[in-house]
């Protein structure tokens, strides 16, 4: 039991360690990374597919597909358009970590690409403590969990910059309320930006669409950290 806290230390330095180094190495290529995190089945696949359809012409985009056992979601992103794709299978692991994303980047070839997306594995829990190299975590959640959700996960929402919540065709159906969930986030975390979308009826999704344009933007031309 005394070994407990110092492996787990050991562990998490060696992954800041190697997540510095995929930091620097995207930095320097000016692309700009997103890891999402949402639980099981909030819609992460669905807003990167939405995202792939309509941004192929503008931004050159390349995509970590994390999953604990098959290559299911990287097959739905090929067939909605992205050219640069890799599953990234965990075998039992609930979250990604540094070392397997290095991994995945030295398949990748990421000459020219804009934005790399990080799609990780459903889970609120443990992929809060693992940074991947990313500039921001992006957590998404939708109306058909609960607006506590933010409470009862308050790290993976006080490390994230951007909260989205999807499925907001869905209001009414259940007792989830915005307002409260956003609330709920805010006193977590004042500063996540929010967009609320639904990727069944694309609405609020232009505003997504436009905020990825500009960190690209914003990276390009300063190449340091954006927000």
């Amino acid at each position: 039991m005394n070994d407990k806290i110092p492996i787990e230390k050991k562990v998490l330095s060696e992954n800041d360690r190697l997540a510095a180094e995929i930091r620097d190495r995207l930095t320097k290529k000016l692309i700009v990374s997103l890891n999402l995190v949402s639980s099981p089945g909030s819609g992460k696949t669905s807003l990167l597919e939405r995202t792939l359809e309509t941004l192929n012409s503008r931004l050159n985009m390349a995509l970590i597909a994390g999953d604990v056992q098959t290559e299911n979601d990287a097959m739905r992103l090929i067939r909605a358009g992205g050219k640069i794709v890799r599953p990234l299978i965990t075998g039992g692991a609930c979250h990604l970590d540094a070392k397997m994303v290095t991994r995945t980047l030295d398949e990748l070839d990421l000459t020219d690409v804009d934005i790399l997306f990080i799609e990780n594995v459903g889970n609120l829990v443990c992929p809060s403590s693992y940074d991947l190299g990313e500039d921001m975590k992006v957590v998404l959640i939708s109306t058909t969990e609960g607006d506590d959700k933010p409470l009862k996960y308050p790290a993976m929402f006080r490390r994230s910059s951007a909260l989205i919540i999807n499925k907001i065709d869905l209001l009414g159906l259940s007792d989830f309320d915005l307002d409260r969930v956003k609330k709920n986030a805010w006193s977590i975390n004042a500063g996540l930006k929010t967009f609320e979308i639904s990727c069944r009826t694309g609405a609020g999704l232009e505003a997504w669409y436009n905020w990825l344009t500009h960190l690209v933007a914003q990276k390009k031309e300063t190449g340091a950290k954006i927000r």
